[in-house]
Parts: structure tokens; C-alpha cells; sequence
């Protein structure tokens, strides 16, 4: 045997069906489509259409609100930033801002910046720089010696600015 002569076995590949070229070809004149109507023409598109009955997706009921005003915050909780701290993933000698939170790996995400939660317990006594806090995320961090500080992130504007130039 030489690489030559090396070849798929018989009926291991098949060629495609070539649809409307005769009646000898088995799938001539109608080319498999049936009769007549819509659907044996080209250029037919109802998806969903289930024959004038209302159809699913217009028959379940619509769930839930999306605020188009909502902020989109990255939230971590003080238990996580304790355990990064003790895995020294995290200087907490450090101001931690959200900066220092996303290069420890603690977040991903949240385009209006950083809100931190009070979940778990906080014994470091670290100085945070976020966009928010909860009631008592701010108590766990004072209680522990440390300080939030909550300042607003300053997004880059896509309107471009307003100045223009007087033609004298």
C-alpha cells in the first residue's frame, strides 16, 4: 500500500442533493417543497408564526423593570477584602480603591465604579476610597479602626464640549 492509494471507503462521503435539476434526479420540478403556497417560495420568513393563534412569546406575560437610570456598580463585600488582605493578594496598609481591588482580582465589571457591602468581618484596619457603601459595610470599617471615604466616579463625557470660538 502506498500513500497514494489511500482513499475513503465507499459511500463514506456524500455528495450533496442538487435540488430542481430535472425529474430524473429525484428532486426535480418541486424540489422537495410540496405544492403551491407560501412556504414553497423563496424569500419566506415567519418565524413564530403559529398560524394566526397568538404566539408564545406574545402570550407569556412580561417580567421585570430596567431602570434606564441605574447605576452599575462592581460590589465586593469586607469578608472578601479581609481574606485577600490575609492571602497579602491585598495591601491593606494601603488606601484601597477600586484600582487596588481590580489588580487583587476582587472585581470585575461596574462601569459607575466600586460599592462596598458589609458581608463577612473586617479585623484590618484599612482606609477605602469607593463610589458607595452600605450602612453597615461603613460601621464593620470603622468598628475595625478604618475610614470610607465614598467619592463619585468621574466617567469621561462623549458630548464634546461647548466652547466655541467667537468669528470677529
Amino acid at each position: 500500500m502506498n500513500l497514494n492509494d489511500i482513499r475513503d471507503n465507499e459511500g463514506a462521503r456524500k455528495g450533496r442533493m442538487r435540488k430542481g435539476r430535472g425529474i430524473g434526479s429525484g428532486k426535480g420540478k418541486t424540489a422537495a417543497r410540496g405544492q403551491k403556497g407560501q412556504k414553497s417560495r423563496s424569500g419566506v420568513a415567519i418565524k413564530g408564526f403559529e398560524g394566526g393563534q397568538m404566539p408564545l412569546h406574545m402570550r407569556l406575560p412580561k417580567r421585570g423593570f430596567n431602570n434606564p437610570f441605574g447605576k452599575d456598580f462592581a460590589e465586593v463585600n469586607i469578608g472578601m477584602v479581609q481574606k485577600f488582605i490575609d492571602a497579602k493578594s491585598l495591601d491593606g496598609k494601603k488606601t484601597v480603591d477600586e484600582a487596588a481591588l481590580r489588580d487583587a482580582g476582587l472585581i470585575r465589571g461596574g462601569k459607575d465604579g466600586v460599592r462596598l457591602l458589609g458581608k463577612g468581618e473586617l479585623k484590618a484596619k484599612v482606609k477605602f476610597v469607593v463610589a458607595g457603601a452600605s450602612k453597615g459595610a461603613v460601621e464593620a470599617v470603622e468598628k475595625a479602626g478604618g475610614s470610607v471615604e465614598v467619592v463619585e466616579v468621574k466617567k469621561p463625557s462623549s458630548k464634546p464640549s461647548k466652547t466655541k470660538a467667537k468669528a470677529e
